[in-house]
């Protein structure tokens, strides 16, 4: 029986990078999110928010028509415990890096090589990170205070690009030591579309916490909300200042003051909960 559940477990792992695959199909620059902000806003009422981005333009279409859509709530009653693959098996290292505000949130990117994210033996390489506050994902229905997203990609022999997302969700407490780091640069970039190189950064300081994760088959949370994104969100819930959520939204347009996607439909998607071996 056990050996059944590793192979499903496995099993289900490659379904989800095939999938990804198909849905890549199109040309690899599709994957990539918009950065000229000024095109979409996160204002409800507003003709360039959320509920219009599919309408904006057709290379958007999916933003309304997709049914792998991203964030969703990952609800306990949809979520199935998969305890087979523990931690995730991550190689960062140190590389040149650049804030940059883009209007709609604030980029951490690294220039060079700075390490991957292993996924049933595919490296996905990381190059940027951002944050959202509110959270974009839910848990349960709770929204929690700022979501960070480290965006991983695998560039394919045919140039196609396919995506993988590490999500990781804070609530008010003490402060988190990665913006500790950027906070004065943070700053000399309110209301300013500027772009700042800050030296050696090594991704690996952003530490996951937990060993437990969300798993499931998703979208980039921005036009062109293109679809086959494989989502790892981590169960544990880290802790950020106010002040320091305070400050990447002054950062930012007033319009994406609150740059969070609401929440989309999971059209039965599966969640997997992944989590360490349990000792027999």
């Amino acid at each position: 029986m056990k050996m059944n559940d590793e192979m499903r477990c496995r099993g289900f792992v490659r379904n989800l990078i095939m999938i990804m695959i198909l849905v890549h199909s199109r040309r690899w620059i599709s994957a990539q999110e918009v950065e000229d902000e000024s095109e979409f806003d996160y204002i409800k009422e507003s003709e360039k928010g959320p509920s219009h981005w599919g309408e904006l333009k057709k290379e958007w279409e999916t933003c309304k028509t997709g049914k792998m859509q991203s964030p969703i709530d990952l609800s306990s009653h949809r979520v199935r415990l998969v305890p087979k693959l523990g931690q995730l098996n991550k190689h960062y290292k140190p590389q040149n890096a650049t804030v940059k505000n883009r209007g709609h949130d604030i980029e951490l990117k690294w220039g060079e090589d700075a390490g991957s994210l292993n996924i049933n033996g595919s490296e996905f390489f990381l190059r940027q990170c951002h944050w959202h506050s509110p959270s974009e994902h839910t848990i349960n229905g709770r929204r929690y205070d700022l979501e960070l997203h480290m965006v991983h990609e695998r560039r394919s022999e045919n140039g196609k690009v396919n995506i993988a997302v590490v999500g990781l969700l804070f609530k008010i407490g003490r402060p988190d030591p990665i913006l500790n780091k950027l906070s004065k640069i943070i700053e000399s970039m309110v209301d300013n579309e500027a772009e700042k190189k800050i030296g050696v950064f090594d991704p690996s300081e952003i530490k996951l916490g937990g060993k437990k994760y969300y798993r499931y088959i998703g979208s980039l949370t921005v036009p062109p909300c293109t679809e086959g994104v494989i989502w790892t969100i981590n169960k544990k819930i880290k802790t950020v200042s106010r002040a320091q959520v305070n400050l990447l939204r002054e950062a930012v347009h007033d319009h994406a003051e609150k740059n969070s996607r609401p929440v989309q439909a999971l059209n039965k998607r599966g969640i997997q909960l992944y989590g360490p071996k349990r000792k027999e």
